[in-house]
């Protein structure tokens, strides 16, 4: 039979839901904190050898269906000429927009040179990972990697200035989402063209604004995203957290798949979605804290849904927090794994 991650994304049916987590390299795993007390986060991102390997852990810790590319949103900040450091505190832009006078694009430059080391990255991945384990690219969504250049602060998630700054701007604002975009494009072009299998766009803040707003200004950029991706016959996820009953406008054009946030029960977003859109998610990051009996329910939820949905790949609602229970998180890939979805 061909990849379970892969044949899922093509709608085909399988025996259980793949299953992989969004921030699966990372905290949560021993193994990385070892690496972590021994190279800052920029080393491990810059160097080959030790972000295939970051990218290549929860596989082997885990277990997972699919790797997804060490590295980060913010890069495309930084290639747009903003500076950034990623501190112990998190990271921080030497200055934000929201400090800046308008022209706001005054300031940045398309620098897609500095992104190739990244093709670095994926190509050393690509030589070492097994060849039935996918690897996922990725992006931030254009929202929420504005939030990011206006606030100046990585660690920020509330983002008080951003409605602000888009209903003072929003001229501006398009013209920040045209190069934010752009870049984007090349970006995913560059991922592609290396070894990627399957490219997911991380909108964390869909939510900060009106869905009717998201639409107008964001969504234009994430149609054009998407459209690239099936050019290429690349599998397109969208997560566009906190978007709400929002997720019913969605077309197949847009995505091959949809991450779902915790907020929304699976069935409920089943009956908004387009039905020949499939489902990512939803499990709560926060259960993973409690006890196997809480986190069993929640799980016997999920397999409700599962046995019938076989459009749908198992995921959190969001990534996994900080100190998430190493145990636990193996626990639950486990679960996907050995249980009998008793799928037809």
């Amino acid at each position: 039979m061909g990849n379970i991650f892969l044949d899922t994304l093509k709608g085909k049916s399988r025996e259980r839901p793949p299953v992989w987590y969004m921030r699966q390299a990372g905290r949560v795993l021993p193994s990385y904190c070892s690496l972590k007390a021994k190279h800052s986060f920029w080393e491990m991102m810059r160097n080959p050898e030790l972000a295939a390997k970051v990218t290549m852990l929860p596989v082997n810790d885990l277990d997972v269906d699919g790797a997804i590319l060490f590295s980060d949103i913010l890069v495309i900040p930084h290639a747009l000429g903003m500076g950034l450091e990623f501190t112990d505190a998190g990271p921080v832009f030497e200055l934000s927009l929201k400090k800046q006078a308008p022209p706001y694009t005054a300031s940045l430059k398309s620098q897609p040179e500095k992104l190739n080391y990244i093709y670095d990255v994926i190509r050393e991945t690509v030589r070492i990972k097994p060849a039935d384990i996918p690897l996922i690219g990725f992006c931030g969504g254009p929202l929420t990697v504005l939030c990011y250049m206006i606030e100046g602060l990585g660690t920020r998630t509330d983002f008080p200035e951003v409605p602000k700054f888009i209903y003072k701007n929003k001229r501006e604002v398009a013209k920040l989402v045209d190069l934010i975009t752009e870049l984007s494009l090349t970006y995913m072009e560059g991922q592609i063209n290396n070894g990627i299998d399957i490219f997911q766009l991380f909108e964390t803040h869909a939510g900060l604004v009106p869905a009717e707003i998201y639409f107008e200004l964001f969504m234009p950029a994430v149609e054009k995203l998407g459209k690239y991706a099936k050019e290429k016959n690349i599998p397109f996820i969208y997560f566009p957290k906190g978007l709400g009953t929002g997720i019913e406008r969605i077309t197949p054009d847009i995505c091959d798949f949809i991450s779902i946030d915790w907020q929304m029960p699976l069935p409920d977003a089943r009956k908004l979605v387009h039905p020949e859109i499939g489902l990512q998610g939803n499990l709560d990051p926060r259960v993973l804290f409690a006890g196997k009996e809480e986190i069993n329910f929640a799980l016997d939820k999920l397999y409700e849904f599962g046995q019938k949905e076989y459009r749908w790949i198992f995921n959190l609602g969001h990534g996994f927090l900080p100190d998430t229970p190493y145990e636990n998180a193996r626990y639950i890939t486990n679960w996907v794994k050995t249980t009998n979805w008793n799928r037809r």
